[in-house]
């Protein structure tokens, strides 16, 4: 994604488009994976934790990021398309690979409808499926031989 559509997308989402939210933008679209913290503190050496942690807390305040509970006791983020104002139209399903810690996004895995108790509201759904990717599956059956 360039900058000229990051920049663009920041504005979309509410957001004044400053350099280091621009940085920290295009790391997450660059990052083609939900991202945790740490690993977005590796690829932007020029902005501290404290900086990409308000900027995060901000992009999700103004739903321009999704936050992940990946299963693996961590939190990753990824840019969110969605534009809506009372919910996120970009839900989807993640797999968590127990073997690289990575995250996938699934897109096209269909997500089921799950009714809640009278008197409840749903507010989000955090699906994620874990397993053994497809790369550190094939990683596992090559040691195997």
């Amino acid at each position: 994604m360039d900058d000229k559509r990051i920049i663009s997308l920041l504005e979309e989402h509410g957001i004044k488009p400053t350099a280091n939210r621009i940085v920290i933008a295009r790391a997450l679209a660059a990052g083609k994976v939900p991202l945790s913290l740490k690993e977005l503190e590796y690829s932007i050496l020029s902005i501290d934790k404290s900086n990409i942690s308000r900027t995060l807390a901000l992009f999700r305040k103004h739903r321009l990021v999704h936050d992940i509970e990946d299963g693996g006791g961590c939190v990753k983020y990824e840019l969110c398309m969605s534009h809506a104002e009372d919910g996120d139209e970009d839900v989807h399903v993640h797999f968590y690979c127990e073997s690289c810690h990575k995250t996938f996004c699934l897109w096209d895995t269909p997500i089921p409808e799950v009714p809640v108790p009278s008197g409840f509201v749903l507010k989000s759904v955090n699906y994620v499926l874990k397993g053994l990717c497809a790369d550190c599956l094939r990683r596992l059956s090559i040691r195997r031989r």
